[in-house]
C-alpha cells in the first residue's frame, strides 16, 4: 500500500496586539519584577541566526504572532500549522504578501511567522492572513521516528538525512531534559518547549534562533515527557526569558529512541535556519507545502 497524502488545510489567523496584564510587571528567576518586551504581536529587528540572548525581551519571536478569537479556531489553527506552511496577508496595507511559519509559541495558542521586514512593519493587529497548513499526520523519514509540526517539503532546510535505520541531524548543542521548563506535560502538536537556561549556561551560550537542537531522554511525540533512551529533534523558534521554567523555545520535529538518531554537534559552524531560506520555501510553495 502506498503512503498515504497529507492534506493541506486552509486556516484563518489574525495578527496578534500581544496582551499585559491589569499591571505591567512578571517576576524574574531571582524575584525582581520586570516589563515583559516582546512576548506575542509584532516584533522588528529580531532575526533567525541571531542570538537568543541578543535581545532583552520575553519569549521574543522573529515575526509575528498568529491567533485566532475563537478558542476552538484557535487551537486548529495551532494544532496544524507547521514550519515551511505559507502565510498569505488578506487584509491591510500588507495584503497579498507572503510569510512562512516558524513554529508555535507556548500555550497553546500561537503560531509564529516570519515574514520580510519590510513587511512586518505593515502588518497591524486584527489584520488576517490564510494559512495553507500541511504536516500534521506525514510519516518520519525512518521507521520508529515520529514527525510532527513541519511540512514535508521543509524537511530539506533542517539538514536531516535519512540513512536506512536512522537520521543523521547536525544541532547548535545537545541538551538534556532537565533544561526543559515549560512544556512539560503538554501536546507538543499545541506547544513548544522552553529551555531553562540564561546566557550563562555554557552548553547554550551559542544558542541562535532558527538552530537546532536535540533534548535527550525526551518524548515528545504526544505530550512531552521524560522517557530514558529517547531524542527529540526541535527548532529554536523564539528567545529567552527572565521567568523561572521559561527560557528559549523550541518546536519539536522529531521524537523517537536514540538509536534512530545519528547526531553531529555543531557549537561553531551549526547552520540553523535563515529568513532567506525559510521564505524561499513559502515562495515556492503550492499545495503541499
Amino acid at each position: 500500500m502506498s503512503e498515504a497524502k497529507v492534506v493541506t488545510v486552509n486556516l484563518l489567523g489574525h495578527v496578534d496586539q500581544g496582551e499585559v496584564g491589569d499591571e505591567p510587571y512578571r517576576v524574574d528567576r531571582d524575584g525582581r519584577p520586570y516589563v515583559a518586551v516582546g512576548d506575542g504581536g509584532t516584533v522588528l529587528g529580531l532575526r533567525l541566526g541571531e542570538s537568543v540572548f541578543a535581545h532583552f525581551g520575553d519569549h521574543a519571536a522573529p515575526g509575528v504572532c498568529l491567533v485566532h478569537p475563537s478558542p476552538e479556531a484557535g487551537h486548529a489553527l495551532v494544532g496544524l500549522a507547521c514550519l515551511g506552511n505559507r502565510v498569505t496577508v488578506r487584509t491591510g496595507d500588507a495584503v497579498g504578501h507572503a510569510g512562512t511559519v516558524l513554529g508555535k509559541r507556548g500555550g497553546g495558542s500561537r503560531v509564529i511567522a516570519v515574514f520580510p521586514q519590510d513587511v512586518l512593519a505593515r502588518l497591524r493587529p486584527g489584520d488576517q492572513v490564510a494559512v495553507a497548513s500541511c504536516g500534521q499526520g506525514a510519516a518520519a523519514p525512518v521507521p520508529g521516528l515520529s514527525q510532527m509540526n513541519i511540512a514535508p517539503a521543509a524537511l530539506p532546510l533542517l539538514g536531516l538525512t535519512a540513512r536506512g535505520d536512522h537520521v543523521d541531524v547536525g544541532v547548535r548543542a545537545m541538551l538534556p531534559s532537565r533544561f526543559v521548563g515549560n512544556g512539560i506535560g503538554r501536546p507538543m502538536a499545541m506547544w513548544d518547549v522552553d529551555l531553562q537556561v540564561d546566557a550563562g549556561a555554557e552548553a547554550t551560550r551559542s544558542l541562535r534562533l532558527g538552530d537546532l537542537v536535540v533534548i535527550s531522554d525526551l518524548d515528545a511525540r504526544t505530550n512531552a515527557g521524560y522517557r530514558r533512551d529517547w531524542m527529540s529533534v526541535g527548532v529554536v523558534v523564539h528567545g529567552a526569558s527572565p521567568q523561572p521554567g521559561h527560557g528559549p523555545g523550541v518546536t519539536i520535529v522529531l521524537s523517537g529512541p536514540a538509536k534512530c538518531f545519528s547526531v553531529r554537534v555543531e557549537p561553531d559552524n551549526h547552520l540553523g535556519l535563515s529568513e532567506e531560506r525559510l521564505l524561499g520555501v513559502a515562495g515556492e510553495s503550492r499545495g503541499d507545502v
